[in-house]
């Protein structure tokens, strides 16, 4: 196992179980002890975990696993996800997209579609994620409009109250959102309170509201709201919902969609 794959591992056993011993680790990753305690020091280094004698906890119950060691948790889930969300698009259509795994793939799928390979232009991506960013600026039929703010590590996205000048000054047919978290009573949220205000303007701006969203997140709550339930229209997740969770969505006046 390659030491990346190594910390995936330790950091998605860490965020399942809060707290994780060396000898344990060690036995479910078929390492020695030592090269455990070795990983664990490194994260710890990067301030992804906190060090305990024998083992590791993680931060907090604000705790967030860094974007790219997400990207293949529910990865299949995600895909069909985007998939029908990029669907739910129309060409020349002014689009906001924020940070996350589900999203990303949202802008994946969008650069493949067919009907999408020219136009002036096929669609125009606002986004405050740099990653997303990168990867459609290089497709000439979209046109990419960054916000300004400054870079958070963990998600790639842009923050702060530089990006207000821009979200500002433009409206949007639709925002897309990858959340943490979403709830009937307690509405959609994110980790962090400056991220959640970032994708409550982009809410703001848009005409309708798609929430991307893997049968993990529903019925969470998280710490920083970004709006409430009635904001959003359209809620995209996987067959494995819960059947109940569906339901309450739905007497929400949400539209539901499981792939």
């Amino acid at each position: 196992m390659s030491r990346d794959a190594r910390w995936k591992a330790l950091l998605d056993l860490l965020v399942e179980r809060g707290r994780l011993d060396v000898e344990e680790a060690a036995a479910e990753l078929e390492v020695s002890a030592a090269t455990i305690r070795r990983d664990l020091d490194q994260l710890a280094a990067q301030q992804m975990l906190v060090r305990t004698r024998g083992g590791a906890v993680v931060h907090g119950v604000s705790y967030e696993l860094p974007l790219r060691y997400k990207t293949a948790r529910n990865a299949s889930e995600k895909q069909r996800i985007a998939g029908a969300v990029a669907n739910l698009l129309a060409p020349g259509e002014a689009v906001g997209l924020t940070g996350g795994t589900t999203t990303t793939e949202v802008a994946r799928a969008l650069a493949v579609r067919g009907d999408l390979t020219s136009g002036t232009p096929a669609l125009t991506v606002v986004t405050n994620a740099l990653n997303i960013a990168n990867e459609l600026a290089v497709r000439p039929q979209f046109k990419i409009v960054l916000t300004g703010g400054v870079a958070r590590p963990q998600s790639y996205e842009l923050i702060g109250p530089l990006a207000d000048g821009v979200l500002s000054q433009i409206t949007l047919d639709v925002a897309v959102l990858g959340v943490v978290a979403l709830d009937v009573r307690h509405g959609a949220a994110a980790h962090d309170e400056a991220e959640a205000a970032i994708n409550r303007l982009l809410c703001e701006r848009a005409e309708r509201v798609i929430v991307a969203a893997d049968s993990s997140k529903l019925g969470r709550r998280a710490f920083a709201r970004i709006c409430a339930v009635d904001t959003v229209d359209t809620l995209v997740t996987d067959t494995a919902a819960d059947p109940e969770l569906v339901r309450g969505f739905e007497e929400a006046g949400l539209r539901v969609l499981t792939v």
